[in-house]
This record gives C-alpha cells, sequence and structure tokens, in this order.
C-alpha cells in the first residue's frame, strides 16, 4: 500500500489527469462541435484566441503538474516494482506522459502553430479549417482517453493492497 509522500503525489497525480481529462472531453464534445458550426472565417479566428489564451499560469500548471509528478512517480515505481501498487503508477505515469504531453507537443501544438500563421480570410482557409478540426479533434480524443485512463492507473495504484 502506498503511504507518506508517494500517496499525495499519486493522489494530486489522479487528480490532475483527471481534471485534464475533463478539459480535453469538452474541447472534444463541445467546444470543437460548436467551432466546426463556425464560418471557416470565425471559427479560425476563435481558435487562434483560444490558442493565445491557454497559454497562461493557470493551464500551463494544470497541464504541466500531472507531468512533472510522473517523472518523479515513474522513477519512484521502477525502484519499487516489487509492490503491487508500483506497476499502477508506472502505467499511469507513461500514459499521462505520451496522452497529454507527448500528443500534445507533437500533435497539437505544431497544428495550433500552423494555425496561428494562417490569415481567417485567405481564401484557401476553408480547406485548411476543415482538416484542422477533424485532426485536432481526433488527435485531442486520445489525449482525453489517454488522460482519463492515467487517471484511473493512478486511482487503482492507490486502493491496490
Amino acid at each position: 500500500m502506498i503511504d507518506g509522500p508517494i500517496h499525495v503525489l499519486t493522489t494530486v497525480a489522479a487528480v490532475g489527469s483527471a481534471v485534464m481529462a475533463g478539459c480535453f472531453l469538452i474541447f472534444s464534445v463541445m467546444v470543437m462541435p460548436a467551432l466546426a458550426r463556425l464560418s471557416a472565417t470565425q471559427g479560425i479566428a476563435a481558435m487562434q484566441q483560444i490558442n493565445i489564451v491557454a497559454i497562461r499560469p493557470v493551464f500551463m500548471t494544470t497541464l504541466f503538474a500531472p507531468a512533472l509528478i510522473s517523472i518523479v512517480l515513474l522513477i519512484v515505481s521502477i525502484a519499487e516494482l516489487g509492490e503491487t501498487w508500483a506497476g499502477y503508477v508506472l502505467a499511469g505515469s507513461v500514459t499521462y506522459l505520451i496522452a497529454a504531453i507527448v500528443v500534445t507537443a507533437g500533435y497539437n501544438v505544431p497544428r495550433n502553430n500552423a494555425l496561428a500563421e494562417l490569415d481567417p480570410a485567405d481564401p484557401n482557409a476553408e480547406a485548411h479549417w476543415g482538416q484542422y478540426v477533424r485532426e485536432w479533434t481526433r488527435s485531442n480524443h486520445v489525449r482525453a482517453l489517454g488522460s482519463l485512463a492515467a487517471a484511473v492507473l493512478f486511482t487503482l495504484a492507490l486502493v491496490s493492497r
């Protein structure tokens, strides 16, 4: 059974992963479908503003705190692999890091950066917008499901004996 500081870190990782799963879920099921209903000009302009606002301390902390904790827990879990909880913590850490951080940095952010360079009034913007919405939302589903899976794995570690 986990105790002490590792229990606290695992609890924070579970909650943080669940919060991020919720953030990603809201984008997948509400925000992106709503933006897709707008004209390309309006949708692009709105998403450009969302991407600017997203880079603020509250969201960045919410995204990266579980990642930093996951790195610590990853190291601890490898050292404690004989413990029942360690496998769950290891799996939760890897899952969060891949789903929330690697997918974000490697897939969503490059698309956001390309969108930032796009003039919403450009005649080619409509084709780009449709592709952006499909691809970005698809990878966002991965982030949501992966973050949720990480939260479940961290929680299983907390209740394992």
